[in-house]
């Protein structure tokens, strides 16, 4: 898979820490979450983790977005284990939100305008189960509303084959390496930056353009 192979390319010292640093990004983010009661989270899959945390990072109301792993069975797993399609884990991101600047309805619009929600576990090249299409959900408000997402995106006409997300409710987040976090905004000039996530930011922003913030017009 494309970004397989490119993360092989990434350096042995860092291989290394993908390893060993679960359990510290993972006490770090929970102690980030103390100081963000006020927002709130949306928990989505749509293939590359890397692809759909640069497209939510210039979303308008949404102050941060990190990359992890969600809805397997694995404690701690690591990017490895994940590729691999043996921890029933999907690569998702975590959307911070403040729900007085734009609501979870709006961010699952946005979901599921930038990739494709017909396709079984695949979007594009990358191809297994921890590219699924998901929406793990943390409340029944947020249950209800990406069940009427779906029906109306069924109903749209946009795809020609019925959509299928996965729609669970959120078990646990294990934050992806440190060196997937923020990865578009410091490798955009990596082969898979340019070839496949830059295009897609470019048209996520042609498109909702009246929801970017303002350093992203």
């Amino acid at each position: 898979m494309q970004k397989l192979a490119l993360i092989l390319l990434l350096s042995i010292s860092m291989i290394a820490c993908a390893g060993d640093g679960s359990n510290t990004a993972l006490n770090d983010h929970n102690n980030q979450i103390d100081n963000m009661n006020n927002l709130e989270i949306a928990t989505l899959g749509a293939g590359c983790f890397w692809c759909v945390e640069a497209i939510f990072q210039n979303l308008d109301g949404v102050e941060k977005v990190e990359s992890g792993y969600s809805g397997g069975s694995v404690k701690n797993p690591a990017y490895r284990e994940v590729c691999n399609g043996t921890t029933g884990h999907a690569e998702v991101v975590q959307v911070y939100f403040d729900p007085s600047k734009i609501s979870f309805a709006e961010i699952l619009e946005v979901f599921f305008e930038t990739h494709n929600p017909t396709t079984l576990n695949k979007q594009g090249a990358d191809v297994g189960t921890q590219y699924r299409s998901a929406v793990f959900f943390h409340s029944p408000e947020q249950e209800k509303t990406a069940n009427t997402a779906i029906a109306a995106a069924n109903e749209s006409g946009n795809w020609a084959d019925p959509i299928v997300t996965e729609v669970t409710a959120f078990n646990t987040f294990y934050p992806a390496e440190d060196y997937h976090q923020d990865y578009y905004n410091l490798n955009g000039s990596q082969p898979y930056c340019s070839m496949v996530i830059t295009p897609k930011v470019d048209k996520f922003k042609k498109k909702f353009k009246e929801k970017l913030k303002e350093e992203a017009q």
